[in-house]
């Protein structure tokens, strides 16, 4: 598989507070537990870069990861955690949304979704709202080697409420991981005049 430098590079907890850097990013988004650390960890091949927790939920702040020369990826806190307290949530929510609405560098976001959950709501408002802004919309199944084989027929079909085909993942496994960096090493770089991310068109799952 291929290999690319990667490391942690900073914590933030408002939109003033995140790099000031040339990189594009790309926002990696799901709900808790759904495997966001286990997956910046098998993206990057570095075993710990990103904590991994089974307390769903832990993830508090925007954390950002160089990737290469030009990419970030930024981890944005999981959602759908109901032991959260609502101070806490109040204080997150509003720090998310201003991210992936006025954060300049954002090109791009890769929602991860459990493979045997498919979307739901919250997943299909988040992507209607990255369409809305013209970003480049990703998607990942993940823990897909959960899944039997009686059951992935179904599975494939509810992902078609969300409009992209799926990349199936597995962090455990590897399974879609190079396919996924490949993805994501294709994203045009760089940023426009006015200081925002290149604008990208999202491509349909075919139906």
């Amino acid at each position: 598989m291929m290999r690319i430098e990667a490391q942690f590079v900073a914590s933030a907890a408002s939109l003033d507070q995140c790099p000031q850097w040339d990189r594009i990013e790309v926002a990696i988004a799901g709900r808790s537990n759904v495997g966001k650390s286990s997956l910046i960890n098998a993206l990057t091949g570095v075993k710990g870069l990103a904590r991994t927790s089974k307390t769903p939920g832990r993830t508090r702040a925007l954390n950002f990861f160089a990737l290469g020369d030009d990419l970030a990826l930024v981890d944005l806190p999981g959602y759908g955690y109901a032991k959260m307290s609502h101070t806490e949530a109040a204080r997150i929510a509003p720090m998310m949304s201003q991210y992936l609405e006025r954060r300049s560098n954002l090109a791009a976001v890769l929602i991860l979704i459990d493979a045997r959950r498919g979307p739901e709501q919250e997943e299909l408002s988040l992507a209607g709202m990255i369409r809305s802004r013209g970003l480049e919309l990703i998607v990942a199944a993940t823990k897909s080697d959960k899944l039997k084989n009686s059951e992935r027929a179904a599975a494939a079909k509810s992902f078609r409420t969300i409009g992209v085909e799926p990349i199936w993942c597995s962090a455990t496994e590897g399974a879609g991981i190079e396919e996924l960096l490949r993805r994501l090493l294709r994203l045009p770089r760089g940023l426009t005049e006015s200081g925002t991310a290149q604008p990208h068109r999202a491509a349909t799952a075919p139906r």
